[in-house]
């Protein structure tokens, strides 16, 4: 059985319907505890957004991270980030003692993932130890419940986890091989060794949900709503392509065949090679794409409305053959264009998706978003090429869309312009019939272009709502270190800013009921 998905106020956007919030990662909340988590500073958060007339919350995918502790490479689809279960709440459950919770930070600035990832998964075996002694009995019925609900996914995430505990973190590629092929003896018999451990990262993604969905029904008592964002691949070392193989085009020895990407673009010369194994589409098909549904209710249980990452990859993907070095050598092959999404509809009985299509884009993308209505995305720091017709710029825009200063993969709008060549500016300048305009007022001269455009909803990276520079970037794309470490100071989330935001938000028309 599958927990119940409830939809309310989903795109497309009514006719004169005008919106705009905040894009913020939970990670960047302030909290005392490394890293931002999904409990009391999340509700200050919501609060903050909901008086300065902010509706939307929009979040990076909330899957446990891999690689480059990417949110873009989870673990698993499905799970949740143990990274962030708030301790606070964990108090209140009396699963932990305020002492249990001490820890010092060298900043509180950037996440330090080491220390943080050593901090909790400390915190949270603490936590079970408490409940497996007695603690919280209360909570005995509905961790049954939860582990019985979510057991299409949670037995499988939750060995994985296990397995690569057991083998010092190692791609599951590298387990023996009757682990990689999933021989029904090995499975059992890792059961029997793990079944402490495989208790825990049950309880652990128990505990996250709970408290998830207390924090998103705050935000709905605020009025505010939370966008997710479903990466359009799964990550290589994930439980969902050890558990799925046959949803995956790979080969004999479970390495994939090809490889996702993107050409070259605006971001790199050489393209962007992800190396995200890609799918048999034909196995979705015959399923109804029962997996795909499967993991879109997993996020939604987090979530209201969810951006669809790389939306082109459902019309054609670029699949690179597996063991290329760039992103150059690919063919683009074609997805489960409206096939899904009508399987999609049919289960759940609406589309509560924005399609991130930025980037080249062909007329079948667009042909598949206007075909189910979806929102399409645009971004300000694309739309000063000085063409008229560039699609970028507000005045070309529908009402049926999403606008964004800047989004996690762009420099933060001040490092934008700032790098920009002196011709350039002057273009960005004379657009904005601003010919003085300096770089600590660039940001909030976009916030004001997307505001007052036509587009349904603006989203605004709080980086640039505090006109921060190259110091607050979230993700370089292609970097593969270093990245979606930036955190917000209590400082700033007490900004001046926000009395500004309220006041533009106002006089855009874009207090939405």
């Amino acid at each position: 059985m599958i927990a119940e998905t409830k939809f309310s106020s989903l795109p497309p956007f009514p006719e004169r319907y005008r919106s705009s919030g905040v894009l913020l990662h939970v990670t960047s909340l302030p909290s005392p505890y490394g890293i931002g988590d999904v409990g009391p500073t999340a509700v200050r958060w919501i609060d903050r957004l909901h008086d300065s007339g902010q509706h939307w919350w929009q979040l990076l995918p909330l899957g446990p991270t891999g690689y480059g502790n990417s949110p873009y490479q989870p673990l698993s689809s499905f799970a949740g980030n143990e990274l962030l279960v708030s301790p606070d709440w964990l108090i209140e459950d009396d699963l932990l003692k305020a002492s249990d919770c001490d820890a010092m930070w060298d900043s509180a600035s950037w996440v330090d993932f080491d220390k943080t990832i050593a901090f909790k998964r400390r915190l949270l075996a603490t936590a079970l130890k408490n409940f497996r002694a007695g603690s919280s009995p209360s909570l005995k019925a509905p961790f049954e419940k939860f582990c019985v609900d979510h057991a299409h996914w949670l037995d499988d995430y939750a060995l994985f986890r296990a397995l690569k505990d057991a083998h010092d973190g190692a791609y599951y590629l590298h387990w023996p091989a009757e682990l990689v092929e999933r021989q029904p003896e090995a499975l059992a018999a890792a059961k029997r060794m793990l079944a402490p451990e495989i208790e825990e990262y049950r309880f652990v993604q128990f505990v996250l949900f709970r408290q998830a969905a207390r924090l998103k029904a705050h935000a709905a008592s605020k009025g505010v709503r939370i966008i997710g964002d479903l990466p359009f691949f799964v990550s290589p070392d994930s439980s969902d392509v050890w558990a799925n193989p046959e949803l995956f085009l790979l080969d004999q020895r479970r390495h994939p065949q090809f490889v996702g990407g993107v050409p070259p673009d605006y971001f790199s010369a050489d393209g962007q090679l992800w190396g995200n194994p890609v799918y048999d589409w034909e196995a979705h098909r015959q399923t109804g794409y029962r997996w795909f549904i499967n993991r879109l209710q997993a996020v939604l249980e987090f979530v209201d409305s969810v951006r669809l990452d790389h939306f082109r990859g459902f019309a054609a993907a670029w699949y690179v053959p597996a063991g290329e070095t760039t992103a150059k050598v690919g063919e683009w092959t074609t997805g489960p264009d409206a096939d899904l999404f009508q399987a999609i509809e049919s289960d759940l009985g609406a589309l509560p998706f924005f399609a991130e299509d930025l980037g080249t884009i062909t007329p079948d993308v667009y042909e598949l978003r206007d075909k189910f209505q979806l929102p399409g995305s645009r971004v300000l720091q694309f739309a000063f090429d000085g063409q008229p017709d560039n699609p970028y710029l507000p005045e070309n825009y529908i009402s049926n869309t999403v606008v964004y200063t800047g989004t996690h993969d762009n420099a933060t709008s001040r490092e934008w312009f700032e790098e920009l060549p002196g011709d350039a500016r002057k273009h960005v300048r004379w657009h904005l019939n601003a010919p003085t305009l300096e770089a600590q007022d660039i940001s909030w001269a976009l916030i004001r272009l997307a505001w007052e455009s036509q587009a349904a909803l603006s989203i605004v990276p709080l980086q640039d709502i505090l006109s921060l520079g190259k110091e607050a970037r979230m993700n370089v794309p292609g970097r593969a270190d270093g990245n979606w470490a930036w955190r917000c100071t209590d400082e700033m989330f007490a900004s001046p800013y926000w009395e500004r935001l309220l006041d533009m938000t106002q006089h855009a028309n874009r207090l939405a009921d």
